[in-house]
This record gives structure tokens, C-alpha cells and sequence, in this order.
């Protein structure tokens, strides 16, 4: 069957538009045009909204697919929150605090903690890095010089895409023991690459506007239920509110212009016509769908590289981590999150290991995984020596998000294409940020600000409010 919009006169209120993809950017792009009154129809090929931050069940457990933060700073993803009235589930730290342990020290001296005080940049920082124990009395003075220097980079400067930012920190007297426990320790978390793989530009973004630009930017949330109840449930609500028409387990196949100005997108069983539409789908994917002629370069989506995530999930029968999260150094496990809670677990304590810039190991056995991980965090937790494991499996995002590496800068397109109407979004679109969530709403809010625009709909206040906030 096929849905049309009537005849195609002058631009007329209520217009319809086809996003195609139901992850954050999708859903952004829904909300946002539904709210300016346009007509949507929101399509995924998956049975769930939330594209790659979703939780599934196994057996009692609800379990996020990997542990996803966000930071004081990613105003775009705490609008996010807010309009699917869900920021109550996703709480922000108060005042950030980050639990490092370094496996090498004896037993009582292992804990260093990142943390700020209520001053203003970069004082906040001060007393935290004065004392952390982690590096050298001279590995501390240097990290606060290359802060500042970090701080009067030029963000809009090109050329900073094009260096890598090992070389940048090697360039600015930090030792490997600085780059290890503290420019990586944030950077491959946000990035998903260890700074000699990350493009300076990128690295530059993270840390001037988390560590930087205002003293609680770097405060640390994360949802206290499971994502899918955030990404999947709240935004399905959200979405029917607002009158947008939502079809999971619809695959597009094609999009083509349609002869009267418009499109025409094809689903199975179905052509659905649209006045603009929004590609909000992984690279690879929307390098796929796009007409001939709507880049200029469009080999260039091929070019942008993934990097992966792995994530391992141990359930034990006691409770043996007593805070909600720890970093960790000297081993290879990275980030430790409690999510008994959150998972619905009734007896015991459910621990998910977030292992970023995982290249080495994603595609490594279960068995394998098991035999390195369990021994390191006895090394970690001494409570896990006496602990039963009752449950220990991996989740594994081959393609978790775009690799930060030099020059991808010039590779990731904006959100107007060359084909009147039809638009890009993602986290791996021009954003400016790294592939985050807030990377992704932004990129669903510029693709609904470009159709609205192309349309002639006034933008919503409320929408870009977020905006000013940042």
C-alpha cells in the first residue's frame, strides 16, 4: 500500500517526514519534528527502539548489552532524558568521584580517587591531582601543565584532526605512566581508542569540555534501571504522545525520489511517500541507501573505522564490590560497574566489566575470557576470593562505535546531503563530539533543525534550549 501526502504545492503545515532508524539520533529526529508539528513515521529494522544501548533478558536478569555514562556536560542527552521524562532514572553524580585502584601497590595504598572540589576550572581539579597517588610528584606538575595547554587549543583549528594525541601528551612531557593512569583512563572510555590512536581534535573536545570548561561538566550518570526501560519503553511513550508513527521489524531497503519533488521509501510489502527523509542508520547502512549523487564523496562513510566493546558480566553469590563503580590499573580489566539493581538480581552482587578499545579480544572464547577476567578481579576485590560466580557471559558490539582515528574529521559529512530533502544523522556525523549518546541526540537535533528549515517550520524553543545551556 502506499502512504502518500496528498499533492505537492507550496510548503504546508504538517508535512511528512520518514526517519529511518529508531537509535537515540531517530528518535531525537522524531521527537523534535513531531514536536514543530510535522508529521512522522519512525521505521527499525530491529524489534526495539535504542539502536546500540539496549538491555535484553536472561533468564531473571535484565542486562544492559554494555554499561553506557554520560556526563554533566552532554546537555543534548539530558534534554534526551527529560523530554521522555526519564533523568530521575539516569541520576548524575553529585560532585565527581572516581575510584582508581592500581593492582601493583601494596594492599592499604591501592585506592587513588579522581574527584573535584567546589572551585572554579581548573582549581577544582587542583587538590584531587595534588594528592593522587597514582603518579610521581614530577608526573603530576607535568599533567597540570599540559592541561593548560590542552585548554588554549583552538577546537575549530582542522589541524588538530590530523595529529594523534600520544604524540601531542609524548610532545608535552607525559610519561607513559600519565598517559596510562590518567589521560587514558578517561580517554579510552570516552573515545574508545588509547590516545595514540585518537585524533587530537577529538581528544582536545573531550577533555577541555569535560575536565575544562566548567567544574561539574565531568560529573559522572547512569541509568539506575535498565537501559531498554530508557531507550525502548520511555521513548516508544514519548513517541506516541507526540503522534509519531513508530514500526519496529521494518527493514528499509531502498529510498528514491519519487518524481514529484518527493520520496519514496521502500519497506517490504510497502512504499511510503515523505517530504524528507532522515537516514539516522550506522554509516555502512546509510552508505547503502543513499541515492546516487546525494554526497559528493560518499566512499568517504566507508572510510570512517568501528571499534568495538566488549563487556563481561559476572554474577556472584555475595555482594562483593561495596561502591557503584571502580577504574582500574595494571590489569587488564577497565571499568567495573555494579548492576545488581538495576538487573532486578535478588541475592548476591552482579558486576559488568566495560573493556573499551577491545580490538585484542572481541572475538575471544567465553572460555578464555573467563580464565583471564574472574583471576583479575580476585586481584581487584578480595571479596570475590571466597565468592561463588553463578553466572559469567560476554556481550560483544564489533562495531560499538566510529574509531576516533586522525583525519576522521574530514570524513564525517553533516546533516544535509546534496538531494533536496534527505538528511543524516548519527553519532558519527559532524557533531564535533566523539561516537557518544550526546554525539548521537545532537546529530537527531541538527537533522530535525535542517528539515524543519527546508520545510519552513519554526524551530521549537524548547528544543535547542540545551544549546545555550552548553
Amino acid at each position: 500500500m502506499t502512504h502518500g501526502t496528498g499533492s505537492r504545492g507550496p510548503v504546508a503545515a504538517g508535512r511528512h517526514t520518514v526517519v529511518v532508524g529508531g537509535g537515540l539520533a531517530g528518535v531525537t529526529t522524531a521527537l523534535a519534528l513531531a514536536d514543530a508539528g510535522v508529521r512522522v513515521t519512525l521505521l527499525e529494522g530491529r524489534p526495539r527502539l535504542g539502536g546500540l544501548a539496549f538491555s535484553f533478558q536472561r533468564g531473571e536478569l535484565t542486562v544492559d548489552n554494555g554499561q553506557h555514562v554520560y556526563l554533566r556536560c552532554c546537555t543534548a542527552y539530558r534534554w534526551f532524558l527529560d523530554r521522555i521524562e526519564g533523568a530521575a532514572l539516569a541520576p548524575l553524580q553529585d560532585r565527581l568521584d572516581v575510584p582508581v585502584l592500581d593492582v601493583a601497590r601494596p594492599a592499604g595504598r591501592r585506592l587513588g580517587r579522581l574527584r573535584r572540589d567546589a572551585l572554579p576550572v581548573p582549581l577544582h581539579l587542583g587538590r584531587s591531582l595534588a594528592t593522587y597517588p597514582h603518579l610521581s610528584l614530577a608526573d603530576r606538575a607535568k599533567v597540570g601543565r599540559a592541561a593548560l595547554a590542552l585548554k588554549g587549543l583552538d577546537l575549530a583549528d582542522p589541524a588538530l584532526d590530523t595529529q594523534d594525541f600520544g604524540s601531542w601528551l609524548a610532545a608535552h612531557g607525559q610519561s607513559e605512566r600519565a598517559v596510562e593512569a590518567l589521560w587514558d583512563l578517561v580517554g579510552v572510555a570516552t573515545l574508545n581508542a588509547v590516545a595514540g590512536d585518537a585524533s587530537l581534535g577529538l581528544a582536545a573536545m573531550v577533555f577541555k569540555t569535560g575536565l575544562l570548561s566548567d567544574p561539574g561538566a565531568a560529573d559522572i550518570g547512569w541509568a539506575s534501571v535498565p537501559l531498554g526501560d530508557l531507550h525502548d519503553r520511555l521513548a516508544r511513550k514519548a513517541l506516541d504522545s507526540a503522534g509519531v508513527r513508530t514500526e519496529v521489524r521494518t527493514r528499509v531497503t531502498s529510498v528514491s525520489h519519487d518524481g514529484n519533488g518527493g520520496w519514496s521509501v521502500q519497506v517490504p510489502g510497502e512504499t511510503i511517500k515523505a517530504d524528507a527523509v532522515v537516514l539516522a542508520v550506522p554509516q555502512r547502512e546509510a552508505h547503502d541507501l543513499l541515492p546516487a549523487g546525494a554526497l559528493d564523496a560518499p566512499e568517504r562513510l566507508l572510510e570512517i573505522g568501528t571499534a568495538p566493546i566488549l563487556n563481561v558480566h559476572v554474577v556472584y553469590d555475595r555482594k562483593v564490590l561495596g561502591r557503584p563503580f571502580f577504574t582500574a590499573l595494571g590489569t587488564p580489566v577497565q571499568w567495573v560497574f555494579d548492576r545488581t539493581e538495576a538487573s532486578g538480581l535478588r541475592e548476591g552482587q552482579y558486576l559488568a566489566l566495560s573493556q573499551s578499545a577491545a580490538q585484542d579480544e572481541i572475538d575471544e572464547p567465553v572460555a578464555v575470557l573467563r580464565e583471564r577476567y574472574l583471576p583479575e578481579l580476585e586481584r581487584l576485590l578480595p571479596l570475590t576470593r571466597g565468592a561463588e560466580v553463578k553466572d559469567f557471559f560476554v556481550t560483544r558490539e564489533r562495531t560499538a562505535t566510529f574509531a576516533p582515528t586522525p583525519g576522521v574529521g574530514r570524513l564525517r559529512p553533516g546533516a544535509r546531503t546534496k538531494a533536496s530533502g534527505l538528511y543524516l544523522a548519527g553519532a558519527w556525523t559532524a557533531t564535533g563530539w566523539p561516537a557518544t549518546m550526546e554525539s548521537a541526540v545532537r546529530s537527531g537535533v541538527s537533522a530535525a533543525d535542517a528539515v524543519l528549515g527546508a520545510l519552513g517550520r519554526p524551530r521549537p524553543r524548547h528544543l535547542f534550549e540545551f544549546e545555550e545551556a552548553a
